[in-house]
């Protein structure tokens, strides 16, 4: 029996901890070890058979399981969803989606289930689209500047923390457990500190 983890984010810098942070919690109270990390960056605008979930869904056996971290991270649309889903099935293989601790096992309420999932992710992305859309034309419309402004941010949510955080590295605690604790991704904390010299 072999388990997958996928994970994808749209673009590098995006994080990709926390998804994987949450899929081994996932896997070990499950006993689904040793886990197989497979990590990419592509858009999810590129076919998922093109990506490495095509390749993950073509290794798959019998007994195996896929897990990832929710459902929009799988396709973009609810038809590639319901495909996996259905060769996964095929393959007797078993779907774990971590966010909402379900398993896809091929039956028919889990279908139903990851349907409603699948299209809720699509509507969700419909709709951010739309609003970032109407927001930049708006702009546009009042001659007001586009995209992110040159030069590095004045202030940054880290930046009120900051007693906090040097307070940690004085007292050695590691970097990965002072963004656990201060919930952020340990590449902005690194940023952070680098950029404030600590």
């Amino acid at each position: 029996m072999a388990n997958y983890a996928y994970l994808r984010v749209s673009t590098e810098t995006q994080d990709i901890e926390n998804q994987k942070l949450g899929i081994l919690e996932y896997c070990n109270a499950r006993q689904l070890v040793p886990v197989e990390f497979v990590q990419e960056t592509k858009s999810s605008r590129v076919s998922w058979e093109e990506r490495e979930m095509g390749r993950i869904v073509n290794r798959l056996q019998a007994g195996d399981n896929l897990i990832v971290s929710e459902v929009s991270r799988m396709a973009r649309s609810t038809l590639e969803v319901l495909r996996i889903l259905e060769l996964a099935a095929k393959k007797e293989t078993s779907v774990h989606i971590v966010k909402n601790g379900m398993v896809m096992d091929g039956s028919m309420q889990a279908t139903i289930t990851a349907t409603i999932l699948g299209l809720a992710a699509q509507i969700e992305r419909d709709f951010i689209s739309m609003r970032t859309k109407e927001a930049l034309a708006h702009r546009k419309a009042q001659g007001l500047p586009m995209g992110r402004p040159k030069g590095p941010a004045k202030h940054v949510k880290l930046d009120e923390h900051r007693e906090q955080i040097t307070e940690y590295l004085k007292k050695r605690v590691s970097k990965r457990s002072i963004a656990r604790i201060i919930e952020c991704s340990p590449t902005t904390l690194h940023a952070w500190i680098k950029r404030n010299k600590l």
